[in-house]
């Protein structure tokens, strides 16, 4: 069977769209409106058009009829929406994927400052709508927005070179390098006009740096009219169109097509246009150069004018006309199974009525002859995917369209977006470049964008991260803080590792202070092993000889323990450190109290009929040692029992630094130990004091009055010294407080002593201290 057709053009308007449907619908030898009597005209469904406008001007009337509409072009999604339109049915995908693919590519390139072309009507009104809430919602901004008036008429150059006029800022804008455009055939034909109207002898369109973004429902045509136009300007544009595969058995078609049979219809006027021949005619004489020669070949024409390969709107068409033929054939199937065939053997077409299509169209699913699958969706729109072109042109006004990649929502992994960078060829003037299109330069890594006033959000200054914090890549919206154990780089474009610091035996510090700590302790067990040897001579008697043992002794454990401060901190050393410094040093304190309480009662004792005499000896001193260090020890072990000290990592204090350290558990309670020992260390300093010039031979108040004196302004100008430094330098000036403190009482109070002991072993007699003394 034979399927007849009728074309009709619409002509980009919709007064001439709403008389083509009903003319085709209705004429016959004149145009009366619901009125029909060819018979021979049977009407089963209808092709087109490309514009959303032109196939919704249709649907209007064709939906009263349930004919039905098989559209070739893509619309917005909400126009998507078939429940309004039962008749209505799409040979392409949604064009929602479309707007996936144009963001998938602006974001692949980093193109975030585009322009947009739209025609001024609604379907363009739609695509901004749909489009520029997804740009924003992805980082991009649309520079302008410019309105492509599609009424202009070519008569009427002087509305044209208006608009080009009013059009040349978004042109002249360096920092657009991308414009995206929107529309049917006749958008490029008027932009593409209206450029040339702009700078008609083409100075500044050959070095027209832009990249072109078209979308599928565009095309490049040239009408007769615009023949001298050329498509260099969109040399290397990217094109999205409709999926299709290349038929080789309908391009030999094409080229066996000759002039013998074309002399008939619309095959004329196209042979004599796109050749610009004219077929003899005996009637007229004519120029012999004039003349259609039967030579030409569909071949030799550009493809702005003839394309010899399905592809785009094309293979959508194809694919409608053979969708209506295969309806025809599950009706005609349908129907030879419930009644026998008339004796001709064929199914009367006749009596098919175009309403009884829609039961079969939803359903229809075959294999076209490039061996791809044909069939409607839920929503009665082709399923499928678009393709990436890429666009070359040449000098002949013909241009070549190479895939590049495409957009398949229902590719496996997700991969909706492919792109095949390698296989573009940009625009000249990039120099094979990959093109950049943004609102200004990036910010390097190392800076972040900051935003300008009144500028859209793709505009912005760069700043320098802040202390503390790094950006690792372009254009970052805000630094970022490194991980704990590490710190920026010079650059802040990176993090370094932090290098571990604690006060060690390696470095000139630790060895120095260990030093220190190791002299005065052999120096105070040297003063221990003198004391012992001369335990019996008068100077060592004097002033309760076992106090002075045992205040040498604690010297000695307040020297070794600062070695518990030096080298890695450990669980063990966190938890003696602290306490064993304060009970020791405690104890050397309460020695020394007990050393000035025992003068001060000798003498009180000496006085006629005083009742201190009970107190004199031995049991004074232990217990004011014992209580005193009883009391320290107390706190040392609540301190142990409630919050022990532990090591820890301190990440914070010193930017390049992870400081190990041991935590005090409880800083109130560290506080205290120290509170303590100055409380002592005050007593000491007054009773002494006050017994600097009791009338004794062998008084040693005046020496503990000035080491305290030592003791506390060492630890007193401790306090603000400590709370001020970080790291190592606090553990540091701990050790030299133990150790100037621990050597202060040392010297201040054995001093004297061993020098009479050592050099002048004359003077250590009971008779030489008495005259001295007097």
């Amino acid at each position: 069977m034979s399927l007849g057709f009728h074309i009709y053009d619409s002509y980009y308007d919709a007064r001439m769209t709403y008389r083509t449907t009903l003319d085709l619908l209705f004429k016959l030898w004149k145009f009366i409106p619901n009125y029909k009597c060819d018979t021979r005209k049977n009407l089963i469904a209808i092709i087109g058009g490309l514009g959303s406008d032109t196939s919704f001007h249709m649907a209007d009337t064709l939906g009263l009829f349930k004919i039905p509409q098989l559209s070739y072009g893509s619309f917005p999604p909400e126009e998507s929406d078939t429940t309004q339109s039962p008749s209505f049915y799409r040979m392409v995908p949604n064009e929602a994927h479309q707007y996936i693919g144009i963001i998938s590519l602006l974001k692949h390139f980093g193109w975030t400052w585009v322009g947009l072309f739209a025609p001024n009507d609604y379907s363009g009104e739609n695509f901004i709508k749909n489009l520029e809430p997804l740009l924003s919602e992805n980082g991009i901004c649309s520079a302008f927005t410019q309105r492509i008036p599609q009424q202009i008429r070519l008569d009427h150059l002087d509305e044209m070179c208006d608009v080009a006029i009013n059009m040349n800022v978004p042109f002249t804008e360096k920092e657009v390098t991308t414009f995206i455009v929107y529309g049917d055939p006749l958008t490029i034909i008027v932009l593409r006009g209206i450029i040339f109207l702009r700078d008609p002898s083409n100075r500044e369109n050959t070095g027209f740096k832009k990249l072109w973004i078209f979308t599928a429902q565009t095309d490049f045509i040239l009408t007769e009219l615009c023949r001298f136009l050329d498509f260099q300007l969109f040399q290397g544009a990217i094109s999205f169109t409709i999926h299709s595969q290349n038929l080789l058995v309908f391009k030999e078609f094409l080229q066996s097509i000759n002039p013998s049979w074309t002399q008939r219809g619309f095959f004329k006027v196209f042979w004599e246009q796109a050749f610009g021949c004219i077929f003899p005619n005996a009637s007229a004489p004519m120029d012999t150069n004039e003349v259609c020669t039967g030579k030409e070949s569909l071949d030799s024409l550009p493809r702005s004018l003839f394309e010899m390969e399905l592809a785009g709107h094309s293979y959508s068409i194809y694919n409608a006309v053979y969708v209506v033929a295969h309806v025809l054939n599950a009706i005609y199937l349908s129907r030879s199974k419930q009644r026998p065939m008339k004796s001709s053997g064929r199914l009367k077409l006749q009596n098919i009525r175009a309403w009884q299509l829609h039961h079969f169209l939803p359903a229809i699913s075959f294999n076209n002859s490039a061996g791809e699958r044909v069939s409607f969706t839920n929503k009665r729109e082709m399923g499928g995917k678009f393709d990436i072109t890429n666009m070359l042109t040449f000098p002949n006004k013909s241009f070549l369209r190479v895939k590049v990649g495409w957009v398949d929502p229902f590719a496996p992994d997700r991969k909706e977006f492919t792109i095949h960078e390698d296989m573009i060829m940009w625009n000249n003037d990039f120099n094979q470049v990959v093109p950049i299109s943004v609102c200004n330069d990036h910010c390097r890594p190392g800076y972040r964008k900051k935003r300008k006033e009144g500028k859209k959000f793709c505009c912005y200054d760069c700043t320098l991260c802040p202390e503390g914090k790094i950006s690792e890549k372009n254009d970052m919206d805000d630094c970022v803080r490194c991980p704990a154990d590490q710190y920026p780089n010079k650059n802040k474009n990176g993090c370094i590792p932090k290098r571990i610091s604690f006060l060690s035996y390696d470095e000139s510090f630790g060895i120095g202070l260990s030093s220190l700590a190791l002299s005065f302790s052999l120096l105070t067990t040297l003063v221990i092993g003198t004391f012992i040897k001369y335990k019996d001579t008068p100077i060592v008697k004097a002033n309760n000889r076992d106090l002075t043992y045992a205040l040498l002794i604690a010297l000695l454990l307040c020297f070794l323990s600062s070695f518990l401060f030096i080298g890695h901190p450990g669980k063990v050393t966190c938890l003696l450190r602290q306490p064993m410094f304060g009970i020791v040093f405690s104890l050397a304190v309460s020695c020394v109290l007990a050393k000035t309480v025992t003068v001060v009662v000798a003498f009180m004792a000496t006085k006629p009929g005083s009742s201190m005499r009970k107190w004199v000896g031995k049991n004074l001193s232990n217990s004011v040692v014992l209580s005193c260090s009883l009391v320290q020890a107390i706190i040392c072990t609540g301190w142990l029992m409630t919050s022990p000290p532990f090591p820890d990592q301190d990440m914070f204090s010193v930017m390049e630094e992870t400081i190990v350290q041991c935590n005090e558990g409880s800083v109130t309670m560290f506080y205290c130990v120290l509170g303590y020992m100055g409380l002592l260390a005050i007593a000491s300093f007054i009773v002494a004091f006050a017994a600097r010039k009791l009338p004794d031979s062998f008084n040693e108040a005046k020496f503990i009055t000035f080491s305290m004196l030592l003791f506390c302004s060492v630890w007193l100008s401790f306090v603000p010294t400590y709370l001020s430094t970080k790291g190592k330098f606090m553990v540091a000036v701990e050790i030299f407080s133990i150790l100037s403190s621990s050597a202060g009482l040392l010297g201040c109070i054995f001093a004297p002593k061993c020098y009479i002991i050592v050099l002048r072993p004359e003077l250590n007699n009971r008779e030489q201290l008495i005259r001295r003394k007097m």
